[in-house]
């Protein structure tokens, strides 16, 4: 007998090799139904998997991302064997899920072309509904070649000759497929359920242009039909919400020919701009930081001091000045340092908490480049924290409540990961663990959930990122807390003791826009161009019915802008209605219509955005809300 122990707590005992479906079939046939992959003694396993020890057994479903990883690669198994079916001599390379779905590469005397989708999906819907088991088999490294070379499958026989001699390798069969392949799989191909091809690319095989050209098929799919339409509303919806041109479409933003990578920012996106900076400005006021400003150009050595000239070079601009090599700031650490040195610091001065919205410059691939998402130029709302080491664990928490406030505002749900040491770091391995295990230590005691990042912290230092989670429910990695024992060491940074002599402060760096110009195309397409009142560049339009009007409409804008209000008239020689559409295509919050019953009132008709025509209303009634509005900064 096996002792197997559940998520809940719980604990039973089954014969020695029994399979894990069997036993979540044991405890529920609809929790068996629904398990996409089982995690045993920390491993993910197939639910064919048969139990020969005591273990520890979480079953997965498709809500879990492992699991969505593995249901997306039994599709994508699924899709090539369609493929192989419907054009043989077809040759498979590789076919890994990704976020939101999966793809595979393929070598075919057929070329592809959208026209071929709805073939692929009926074969693949044939091989869901003949619900073959997908059943692994381990071979030798010796036999799995001689396998995949009696097939002619020359990129599986090259996958296997990279592997070690002594690699134990399996397969996954299902019908008369079989694929090279690490697993897990589902235990059956009748688990998937909705599929759809979405696209083709061109791939270099391994990503080498020395290499054989690919056809990629790139598919999604998920365990119910309603999943997979909310996801093709939600991409369409993701095309219409287009932050590069609602940008344009709303005058607040573009990117040039003249500049890529570097946009321009128009009025009114000004007024967006400025007043994010603003919020900015205040909660961090409150908090307790200094504001600073630091220069985009600094020389060579202070770069190499730093170990930017090292470690990030191939990301930065140069320029030479008096005969001195010089480097445009991609970071705005190394100069945080400086302003820091300025002064004698003692003990009692930290925590100090020096802000500062600092332009930065990086290389990027013209290729990446995307609207204000990808950018070379770009305003990092940063901050650097030197406090004692006793200091540490409150900070960080302080930093997590600030970020807290500010995604709670905008309305976005966010989750934490915490980014391990890199490959290619600074420092010993007992300094970053000494950082990773203050970053946990401050989440567990802020009751935070994260998941580990193995592998992805800077090359000073382990961090925690925020992803936040838009309307369309994409995430964005923004804000990010660092925490650095690094730059205090490599700048000799130092405070004065209680004892009278100097010791080395630690350091965060933390941004929480990230970058404001990314923060600004996010909030476009969460918001779809409709921003909440506080934020939006113009708040009121008044639109007079008659030319009586005009002299009342700019009355009534006057008073508004009294009040601090951002407010406009339409005097044009359109009808009202066309005035009405035109203002709810710009997404302005309040429509003011005026006419001849208006102006002998002394009142205002108004109308809301999303809420529609809310009636008339006493113009110092109507300032009174919307004021109360934008001081409260509410989202509608």
């Amino acid at each position: 007998m096996v002792a197997i122990k559940l998520k809940d707590g719980g604990q039973r005992e089954y014969p020695e090799g029994i399979s894990l479906l069997q036993v979540a079939e044991d405890i529920s046939n609809k929790l068996a139904k629904n398990t996409v992959v089982a995690r045993f003694n920390g491993q993910l396993r197939d639910l064919h998997t048969e139990v020969t020890e005591d273990g520890t057994l979480e079953l997965l479903d498709f809500d879990n991302p492992e699991a969505r990883v593995v249901y997306r690669h039994s599709s994508s198994h699924v899709m090539a064997q369609a493929v192989q079916r419907l054009w043989p001599g077809t040759q498979l390379a590789i076919g890994p899920a990704i976020d939101k779905g999966f793809y595979y590469d393929f070598e075919s005397p057929h070329t592809f072309t959208p026209d071929d989708f709805k073939a692929i999906e009926e074969e693949m819907l044939k091989i869901i509904k003949a619900d073959y088991p997908i059943i692994k088999k381990e071979l030798s490294r010796e036999d799995a070649l001689s396998f995949f070379r009696d097939r002619k499958e020359q990129y599986k026989v090259e996958l296997i000759e990279d592997l070690p001699v002594d690699a134990v390798i399996s397969t996954y069969q299902q019908g008369e497929f079989i694929d090279l392949c690490a697993g897990p799989h589902l235990p059956s191909t009748g688990r998937l359920k909705a599929v759809k091809l979405m696209s083709l690319a061109g791939a270099y095989w391994r990503g080498s242009e020395a290499n054989q050209m690919l056809q990629r098929i790139y598919a999604t799919s998920f365990p119910k039909k309603s999943l997979l339409d909310d996801y093709l509303h939600k991409l369409e919806e993701a095309k219409r919400r287009d932050h590069r041109r609602l940008g344009r479409e709303l005058g607040l933003f573009v990117v040039l020919d003249e500049g890529p990578g570097f946009p321009f920012f128009m009025p009114k996106g000004m007024i967006l701009r400025n007043e994010l900076e603003k919020f900015w400005r205040e909660e961090h006021a409150r908090a307790g930081y200094h504001e600073i400003r630091t220069p985009i150009i600094l020389n060579r050595e202070m770069w190499e001091q730093s170990g930017h000239w090292d470690h990030y070079k191939e990301n930065m601009y140069f320029t030479v000045i008096d005969e001195t090599d010089y480097a445009i700031k991609p970071m705005n650490c190394p100069g945080g340092m400086l302003a820091y040195k300025q002064t004698i610091h003692s003990y009692r001065d930290l925590p100090l908490r020096m802000g500062e919205m600092g332009l930065v410059h990086r290389h990027e691939m013209s290729g990446v480049l995307h609207g204000l998402m990808r950018v070379r130029a770009f305003t990092q709302d940063d901050a650097h924290i030197f406090m004692l080491p006793d200091q540490i664990i409150d900070e960080i928490k302080g930093v997590i409540e600030l970020v807290d406030r500010f995604y709670t505002l905008f309305g976005f749900p966010y989750h934490v990961e915490v980014s391990t040491k890199p490959e290619k770091a600074m420092g010993s391995d007992e300094m970053w663990d000494i950082a990773t295990e203050a970053l946990k230590q401050a989440l567990d005691e802020k009751g935070m959930k994260y998941r580990i990042n193995e592998g992805d912290g800077a090359f000073y230092g382990p961090k925690i990122d925020f992803h936040l989670q838009d309307s369309l429910d994409r995430t964005w990695q923004c804000g990010t807390i660092q925490l650095d024992f690094q730059m205090p060491e490599k700048f000799d940074l130092t405070y004065v003791g209680e004892d009278g002599e100097k010791h080395r402060p630690a350091m965060i760096h933390r941004v929480i826009y990230g970058s404001i110009e990314r923060f600004i195309g996010i909030l476009t397409e969460h918001f779809a161009g409709a921003f909440p009142s506080w934020l939006a560049p113009v708040q009121v339009r008044v639109l007079p019915i008659t030319d009586r009007s005009h002299e009342y409409a700019r009355q009534v804008v006057e008073e508004l802008k009294a009040e601090g209000i951002r407010a406009e008239a339409d005097l044009r020689s359109e009808k009202t209605g066309y005035k009405i559409r035109e203002g709810q295509m710009q997404k302005i919050p309040y429509l003011l219509i005026v006419g001849d019953k208006e102006v002998e009132a002394g009142t205002v008709s108004v109308r809301h955005r999303r809420e529609g025509d809310l009636g008339p209303a006493a113009l110092k009634d109507f300032k009174i809300l919307l004021r109360s509005e934008i001081e409260e900064k509410l989202n509608r």
